[in-house]
């Protein structure tokens, strides 16, 4: 617009100098062409600039909208992803549950999740407790349990299983069961007086669950609670070709079961049987 201005102004110019009688030189008059022509020509591109800028914008506008299109469908799928995710997770979950079942035998009842929690708890404080959440078994290794040939427990002993019974005392496990399993490698014993007292593997892993269960009991956990087993040497858990192995199969397991779990000798447990 500044050019029109400009372009106006010099034919103004011009035509009151005719008008007036003045006299304009060829020189003066070229010049003042050829700034006309050069105001014109800025003139049109200026104008052929803001039709430029004007598509521009319009394909600007353009692109913002269908960005816009896409951001609603990517968010609505999300949305849809989301959901979807949110049931594979549920469908994991309960596959997981199932399996946990069928890998403790068929169990469904689970001990109570606090319960479960402190007993982790403890296995960490110490190093010979290890805990299972899933199948509620705890393991004890009968090494740091008792010497060699013995079924009397160590010293340091004492202060896990009364740890252990402050867990079960809980309210919330009040109606938990425990049966105390104990196991030994497959060497019989050759020493005595050892063999005079435990003439075979059955007797000392009996003995040893009984003393695990005996320390319980002291501890406050009443009888009816409490289950005993020995297996001797006949469930290993890792071959007995090596000192180490058998130290594995050398263990006290204790079981801790929810009242409805079928449990030999709970005839409570199994009503369709008595």
């Amino acid at each position: 617009m500044k050019a029109v201005h400009v372009f106006a102004a010099l034919w103004a110019c011009s035509a009151l100098a005719c008008s007036s009688g003045c006299l304009v030189t060829k020189a003066q008059f070229t010049d003042c062409e050829a700034r006309n022509r050069a105001l014109a020509e800025q003139h049109r591109a200026q104008l052929a600039e803001i039709e430029n800028l004007k598509v521009h914008n319009r394909n600007t506008e353009d692109r913002l909208m269908r960005t816009e299109e896409d951001l609603a469908v990517l968010e609505e799928r999300l949305g849809a992803s989301k959901n979807q995710l949110v049931n594979y997770e549920r469908e994991h979950s309960a596959l997981q549950e199932q399996l946990q079942g069928l890998a403790a035998g068929g169990r469904t009842a689970r001990i109570p999740l606090d319960i479960s929690k402190r007993l982790e708890a403890l296995s960490r404080r110490f190093p010979s407790l290890q805990f299972d959440p899933n199948t509620g078994i705890s393991k004890l290794d009968s090494d740091v349990l008792f010497d060699s040939g013995s079924a009397e427990l160590k010293p340091g002993a004492q202060e896990l299983t009364t740890e252990l019974v402050r867990v079960l005392q809980a309210p919330e496990a009040s109606q938990l069961r425990v049966m105390v399993v104990g196991h030994t490698d497959d060497r019989q014993m050759a020493k005595r007086p050892a063999r005079d007292v435990f003439p075979s593997n059955f007797h000392l892993s009996s003995a040893r669950a009984l003393a695990v269960a005996d320390a319980m009991r002291q501890a406050g956990l009443p009888d009816k609670r409490l289950g005993v087993a020995g297996m001797g040497g006949h469930e290993p858990v890792a071959p007995n070709s090596t000192a180490q192995e058998r130290q594995k199969n050398r263990r006290v397991e204790i079981f801790v079961l929810p009242p409805d779990v079928p449990i030999v000798g709970w005839t409570d447990s199994m009503p369709s049987m008595y």
